[in-house]
Parts: structure tokens; sequence; C-alpha cells
């Protein structure tokens, strides 16, 4: 008979070879690495009901995918289960589908916080844990939970100071005429609270830049807010939660409100003379703070004519101009509690034209980086230069100590002259908008003073001070990178260190010039050009999470639409984008080159994203521009639209137009050939079968008279091409040369690069974009590498080597200028880096599975090229790619992410070479029965080790 003791052991060895068991057949873990609603992490401000979820998951092992998911949404943490959850219980769904998972619950109540979780099923059907509980806060929603609170805008303009005042002058004024525009705001209120508080959440609406303050702090870590917009149509408004800040007992508000774009009533005046309506309105603001209380109760504070006024210390702003600050006129306390303010007036409530206020959902704009000087010294009139080493955008800030009433003057400029000597305005003067970019600052003396501006920002790398009496250091002065603080997702890194520092310019050219807006320069114009936002589209997309930032961007041109007559059928009115979105310089309609922008934005979102809501946001707007366009067919099939090939080596539009070699005529039409196929797409997706069919139809038909009036040969050669450098690099991109003839037109290309021009491109931003991807795909990765690393001009090493940190707008030669003109901080020039992504990284996203969901992995890259390193963004977590090439043998590390799939590219030659994790490829897939296509292998999640002989 079996003792006790002899029947425990044999009870713990069953036990022990159960667990044993249990641990070598264990479930592959997933973890959720992020959770979004909406593409952000707890979102505090959600407009409406259109929303979505996400989830980016991490996993050992290879081809792991979803099976299924279940979501749990609730009005409070304790009813996020499975049989409490009030809002949306999505129970079990079979679906692959782990991005932008729409929500399918309840409606949602303004201003609420609300809770959810998920978990999900992997394909062999085992099931994640939960997901910890994610919060989600809707916004105002509708104007109606604005509640009492009303825009209020400055009553009487005190400034006296002699200060206040700037020279205008245009290229076209004799003489300079004074200016001094609207009057900076200053608003104060106090509010009592008597109860314990819950929490405390403020919503503000500058029409005009804005800063908020609370007993004596500023709210927040924004600058330059909001984002400029099309105000009177959508006007954007910012949340921030103030609960740690609001005390029991007194609170003090205090409000300062500039010009920024919508009171800008100064800059782009033709003449002194002019009428021009280039403001909005005086600036105005509005905001709501509600507070909510541990006994249930709430309590609204908000702005309204209670609220007192006046001007201030900062008597003259201008987003073009700069700031002037005249410290004789500094308020003391009076964003505190308990401040004197009997001789303030009283603010002036205001009913601006604003149809619509949303949330604003794009990355703020933040103070980024500061850089100290690399080199000082005096310029021919004696005075202090300051070098910071950079061309950034933004502002200086200074600390001096010089006598009251000290006028101190810094002039901020992107060059030298030529001979270094001085500063050189040309490029950031004020010939066009008739301000140059001045800050100024008046002493009140005798102490050390701090000061930086709040209202304007500059593109600048060099400062010049006047007014001081020592040379300047860095204790004195700082230049501070000021920018939509866009979050960097991507990374590219070479054996090259000339494309590295390409790379490197490519993206400062792009930071620099993100204030709510893609704009063209930072300085000069400040204009969000259509063409310029199209341009480098792609290449941000590869770098920086863009997702919101093109979504409010066309809502930008959206209501930047006016009604255009037809240009064959004057009697139809389409709406249509101007060349410029958004604000009141607004230029002509929209040329087709430019205005494909409204279609590219939305398409290369999808791409890299792929979310369809903003190809259904867009699509009405899409497709009538689309038929616009279409209204400029002559009796050949071609549009007779265009703007051209911008900024090609040496062109002038005035002195040297015929630089431009391709005929705007025809890379417009290449782009519409291109946009038709996008939207024969696009009404596909929108379940729209006339207009697929009808694009269909207008894209063959195109393809066929475009190749007929411009394919071409080239005289005295065997090649053709379409008459340029661009318009052959498009034809090739686009897919519109007749396959019997690609390898003819590649060798057209490739004998006008190197026979006629000498190994250099003579392209501008619509060639410049495509040929270095292009020359690659087609076998002539060598050619492409050597236009680009060339020292003599054109090319892109030239510009480095003439110590340009930023793309210029004009391909000159430098050297022979007094200095260099036109902008030298043009993003439109970083738009062919996405080259170092999509050839040299090899990585592209497909166009069947947006979004990374299916991606093609085929590294292209001259032999002079030994390793790349690329980090892509995908909303299924990071693509990594990171390849070693070793005589003719190549290894690449590949990750992909979970519930992705990646089709690696692969000639014969190299699948015949192939080895995966050290595995020939008949061994690798009788282990994992990968799918092989011809010429491809397509590889799950997991990380592999890739091998096989390239060259």
């Amino acid at each position: 008979m079996m003792n006790k003791q002899s029947l425990l052991s044999i009870v713990f060895i069953a036990i022990f070879c159960v667990s044993c068991k249990q641990v070598s057949t264990s479930k592959t873990p997933m973890s959720f690495e992020k959770l979004l609603v909406n593409a952000k992490e707890n979102p505090i401000a959600i407009e409406n009901n259109q929303i979505d979820f996400s989830w980016i998951v991490s996993v050992d092992g290879f081809n792991k995918s979803q099976s299924a998911y279940h979501i749990l949404v609730a009005s409070s943490e304790d009813k996020l289960t499975e049989n409490d959850a009030d809002l949306w219980n999505s129970k079990k769904v079979e679906s692959h589908k782990s991005t932008f998972v729409k929500y399918k619950g309840k409606a949602l109540e303004a201003m609420q916080t609300y809770f959810w979780k998920v978990k999900i099923w992997d394909e062999k059907g085992d099931s994640s844990v939960w997901s910890q509980p994610q919060e989600f806060e809707t916004g105002i929603i509708s104007k109606e939970n604005w509640g009492a609170s009303k825009w209020i805008t400055l009553h009487k303009d005190t400034r006296t100071s002699k200060n206040q005042f700037r020279d205008y002058k245009t290229g076209r004024m004799k003489e300079p005429m004074q200016v001094n525009g609207f009057a900076a705001s200053y608003f104060r209120n106090e509010m009592d609270i008597n109860k314990k508080i819950e929490n405390a959440q403020a919503y503000i609406c500058g029409l005009g830049y804005y800063e908020l303050y609370l007993n004596g702090a500023k709210v927040g870590d924004h600058v330059l807010d909001p984002a400029p917009s099309n105000y009177d149509k959508q006007a954007y408004y910012v949340k921030y939660d103030i609960t740690k800040e609001v005390t029991k007992g007194k609170n003090a508000f205090g409000i300062i409100l500039g010009n920024g774009f919508y009171g800008q009533n100064i800059s782009w005046k033709r003449d002194p003379e002019s009428e021009r309506d280039l403001a909005y309105g005086p600036p105005t603001v509005k905001l709501l703070v509600k507070v909510n209380y541990t006994d249930g109760t709430s309590t609204d504070f908000y702005t309204d004519e209670n609220w007192k006024e006046a001007t201030g210390p900062i008597v003259f702003n201008n987003i073009y101009g700069g700031d002037t600050y005249d410290a004789n006129y500094e308020l003391g306390n009076w964003n505190s509690i308990g401040y004197n303010d009997t001789n303030w007036g009283n603010a002036k409530v205001a009913s601006p034209k604003v149809k619509k206020i949303s949330a604003s959902q794009i990355p703020v704009i933040k103070k980024l980086k500061e850089f100290e000087p690399q080199k000082v010294f005096k310029g021919a009139d004696g005075n202090w230069i300051v070098d910071f080493g950079q061309n950034i955008a933004g502002w200086v800030k200074i600390n001096v100590k010089e006598k009251k009433n000290q006028l101190i003057e810094i002039i901020t400029t992107e060059a030298l002259l030529t001979n270094g000597k001085d500063i050189f305005q040309g490029s950031t003067g004020g010939g066009a908008n008739g301000m140059a970019q001045i800050y100024k600052y008046v002493c009140k003396g005798n102490q050390e003073e701090s000061w930086e501006p709040k209202f304007s920002y500059h593109g600048f790398r060099y400062a010049k001070i006047k007014g001081i009496s020592k040379k300047p250091d860095a204790n004195m002065i700082k230049a501070v990178l000021v920018a939509t603080d866009i979050e960097e997702t991507g990374s590219f890194t070479s054996s090259d260190a000339l494309l590295n520092k390409m790379h490197s310019i490519s993206k400062w050219t792009i930071v620099d010039n993100i204030h709510g807006i893609p704009e063209d320069c930072p300085h000069r114009e400040k204009c969000g050009w259509l063409g310029d936002a199209h341009a480098f589209c792609e290449y941000a997309l590869y770098n920086y999470d863009m997702y919101y930032f093109y979504k409010k961007y066309m809502e930008d041109i959206k209501t930047q639409m006016r009604p255009t007559k037809g240009h064959n059928n004057p009697e139809i009115k389409f709406q249509v984008p101007t060349m410029i979105a958004p604000g009141k310089r607004t230029s002509t309609y929209a040329k087709i080159d430019w205005g494909v922008a409204t279609m590219y934005l939305p398409w290369y979102n999808y791409k890299f994203y792929g979310d369809d809501a903003i190809i259904k946001d867009y699509y009405e707007p899409m497709k009538g521009l689309t038929n616009f366009y279409l209204n400029f067919k002559d009796e050949n099939g071609i549009m007779q639209d265009g703007m051209g090939d911008w900024c090609p080596p040496l062109w002038d539009r005035r002195k040297n137009p015929s630089a431009m070699e391709c005929d705007p005529i025809i890379s417009a039409n290449a782009y519409f050939y291109d946009v038709l196929k996008v939207m024969e797409k696009f009404a596909k997706i929108n379940n729209d079968a006339a207009f697929e069919s009808q694009m269909k139809t207008e894209k063959e038909a195109l393809l066929k008279a475009f190749n007929k009036q411009f394919l071409v040969e080239i005289p005295n050669t065997k090649h053709k091409w379409y008459q340029s450098q661009t318009a052959t690099v498009q034809a090739l991109q686009f897919d519109m040369v007749p396959e019997a003839e690609i390898e003819n037109v590649v060798n057209g290309l490739v004998h006008n690069i190197v026979e006629v021009k000498g190994g250099h491109h003579s392209t501008g931003i619509h060639g410049n974009r495509y040929i270095y991807t292009v020359l690659t795909e087609n076998g002539h990765a060598d050619l492409a590498y050597q236009i680009l690393t060339t020292p003599e001009f054109p090319s892109q090493t030239y510009v480095m080597n003439s110590g340009f940190t930023t793309w210029p707008e004009r391909q000159f030669i430098w050297e022979e200028m007094e200095g260099p003109t036109n902008s030298l901080n043009h993003p439109m020039h970083s738009g062919f880096a996405a080259y170092f992504y999509e050839s040299l990284g090899g990585i592209k996203s497909t166009t069947e599975n947006a979004g990374f969901k299916l991606f093609t992995v085929n590294p292209e890259f001259p032999k002079t090229i030994t390793s790349t390193s690329v980090a892509v963004p995908s909303p299924f977590g990071t693509i990594k790619n990171d390849w070693k090439l070793e005589g003719n043998d190549l290894s690449m590390n590949l990750k992909v992410p979970f519930n992705t799939k990646a089709k690696v590219l692969l000639t014969n030659r190299e699948l015949n070479t192939l080895k995966i994790n050290n595995k020939s490829l008949e061994v690798f897939q009788n282990e994992n029965e990968n799918e092989i296509e011809s010429k491809a292998i397509v590889l799950g999640s997991g990380s592999y080790l890739i091998e096989y002989i390239k060259f």
C-alpha cells in the first residue's frame, strides 16, 4: 500500500511534467507597444464620432499576424469589462485589421473622458491579454458648447511709443511709408473658486497668435498658436488641462494677443494706395474655462465685456517684419492676482466672421532648440555680426545691460556678401513683402534685461546687432529654432558622408518650413504654395509623423477653393484652389502642376498610413478639380495648362526664361496622367463606378496623346526622349513609356545627362524629385550617384560645398554673385531625398495594400556605397532595413512588423544565391512555407538575415 509521502511525490512529479509540457508548448506572447485613438495616444480633444482605433503589437517569431480583435469602450474605467462596457462592445471580430478600426458604438458627448481597451487573436487563434486601459477625451464639438463665451478684441489702441512704427517699402515704391499695424492686446480677469476641484480645462481660440497666462505663469509650452488657416471658414482652438495650475480662491487669467496671419494688414500691399484687404480683421480671442468640482457641480469662466484690456510693451508685431518691444511700457504683474487694473479699459466684444471652429489636431509650434554663436565679427559699418552656424526658422533671444531708452536692433539674414564682409539681405529683404526682418528692443536701462519675441519668426543664420556696448557672446544672444514639433519617426544613414549630409540638409529645410502649414520659405513669403507642398511630401512622410499635418493642410486647400470659370466652357463654374493656401495672399487659380497637390497629398497620406478617410473626406473637391483640369483639353487631347518645372539651373523667369528646358504643358500633362490613375483608384474606394470608368478612359486617351505628341527621336542617335530631362523622368516614373520604347527612352535620358550636359542634371523641382530614383530603377545607379555628388555646378554637392545648410530656392553659380539672391531655405528641393529611402533603403509601400500592410524591399544602389540603414515608420510599427555589401555579397537585416508582409524583390540570379537566416531558400521554404512569386519572396513578420550575390 502506497504511503502518503510516496503519493505526494507522484502528484508533484505529475504536476511538474504537466507544467513542463505547458512551458514547452506555450503560446507566443503578444504585447501592445502602442495604442492609438485617431492616430494619437490618449488624445484630448476629439471633435466628432468619426473615431478609430489602432494598435501596434510586439511579438517574437515569424509570420505572425492578427486574425481577430475585440474592443471595449466605456464611460468609466470601472465599466471597462465585457459585461459592463456601456458605449461599445465590439465582441470578437474576425479581421486582420489593426489600424483605423472604426468606432461603432453609442454617440459621444462633448468634453467628456472615455476609456477603451483591446485584445487580439493571432493567426493560430491564440489570444493576447487585454491591453491596459486607455483614455480619450472629446472636444467642444459644436459652437453651442462654447456657452456664454464671447469673442473679445482691443477696444482702443493706446500706443504712444515712437517705436511703434516701421518702414514699409516694396520694389514698386520710391519712398518708404510708416506703418504700425494692429496693436498687440493685453487682456485680464479674475475668477473665484471656493470648492474642491476635480478638474479644470481651458479652451482657447485665437484669431491671431495668442499666449495664455494663469496666476502669473504661461499656460503650456506652445508658441505662435494656433496654426494659420482660412480663418473665416475654419479656425482652430487649443485645449489645456489646467487642473494643477488652478488654486482655491482667486485665480488671475491673462491673454496677450498678436496679429499673426489673421491681423497681418501690412505686407503684400502692392503700393501705398492699394486697397487690398490683407487682414481678416483686428486680432480677436475667445476663452472658455470649465471647472468641475468633486461635489458634482461645475462652473464656466469665459471671455466677455467684463475683461479688462490694455496695450503694453509689444508696440509693433508683424509676422514678416518682426516684433518691437519697448520695455518702458511694461505692465508689471498684469497677469497675477490682485493687480490694479483700474486704468485699463474694458474689452470690446467682437463678431468676427468664423464659419467653423475645431480642435487643433496637428502638433503645436514650440521652441525646439537653441544655438550659440559660432563666429562673431564686425561688419563694414562697425556693428557686430553673429554667425549661428545653421540656417533656421525662429528668433533670437537676448540678455543685455544698456542705458535707458537704448534701442537695440537685430537684423536677421540668411547670408553674407560673397566677400564675407557684411550681411546680405537679398534673400530675406523687404522687396517682396515690404519689410526687412528686424527685431527691436528698447531698454529700461541700468539692469540686466532678457527678451525674446512672441508673435513673429524669421529665417536666418546671421544676426547683425546695433546698439550694444560690447561684443556679443553666448550669454548675450542665442538663436532659437521655432517650428511645428513634428515627431521624427524615420531615419537614414549610409557609408557615404556626402549623402548623409544631403539627408541632414533636406531635413533641416523641411523642419524650418513647418509652421502649421508647409511653407515655401520661412522669411520672405511664408506661404503654402501647393506645388512646393507636394514636391517634398513623400520625403517628409518617410521621416516624420505627418498624418494630421496633411489632413489639416487639405482643409486649408478645400477652404481656399473659389468659383472659377472653365477654360473651354466658361459658362461652367468649378470650385478651384488658388496657388497658395491658406490666407489672403492667394495668387491665381492653381495651375495643373501646382493644383495636383489636392490629389497627391491624400494619395501620399493613404500610401503611407493606409487610412482612406482622407480620400473620402475630400473626394468631391478632388473630383471637381479633376473635371476642371479636363476642361483645358485641346483638340489633340492635351491639357493646355501648367506652371512649369520650377527653378532649374540658371533659370530666371525674367532674365533667363529659356533655362526652363521642360515645356510647362508637357510636365503638367505628365503629372495629370498620374493623377488620373490616382483618381481612378479614389473613385473605386468611393464606389463611384461611373467616375472610375471615366478616369480609365481619360487616362488611356491622355497616354496615347502624350506619346504621340511629345515622344521624339534625338537627332543623330538611336535614342528617344520627351524633349527634356524632366519630362523624360516623369514619363518613366509614371509608367507612360510604351514598353517597347523603355530602353530607347532610358538611353535618351542618359545621353542627355552625359553627352549633352556633361554629367549634370538640368531639372527643376518636378524632375529633380524623381531623376535619381528613375535612373537607379533603370540600371543607372552609378550615374544617379555621379550627378548627385559631382562638385561642379549644378549639383546638390555643389550647393553643400558653397556653404549652405539648407537648400536654396534657385540653382545659381553663387561665387559669381554679390550675394545669394532668392530664398536660401526652400523645402521643395528636399523632395529628391526620398531616393535615400525608396532606392538606397529599398522600402516602398504598395498601392494594393497601402500603409505598408504589404511593402516591397529592393535596395538598388551604386557600387560606391557599401552600407545603408533605414528605419521607415508605418502604422504597424517601424520597418528596418540595414544592408552591407562586401565584394559582391550583400547581407541585409530586415525587420518586418507584426501583421505585415514584405515582398523582397530579387533577380533570378539573386534568387539562386539567396540565403535567409543562414539557410538556403529551399530549406527555408520547407520550414516556413513562404510565398514565392516571380522574382520575389514574400516574408511575414519577423527579423531576417537575407544574403545573396548582388553584383
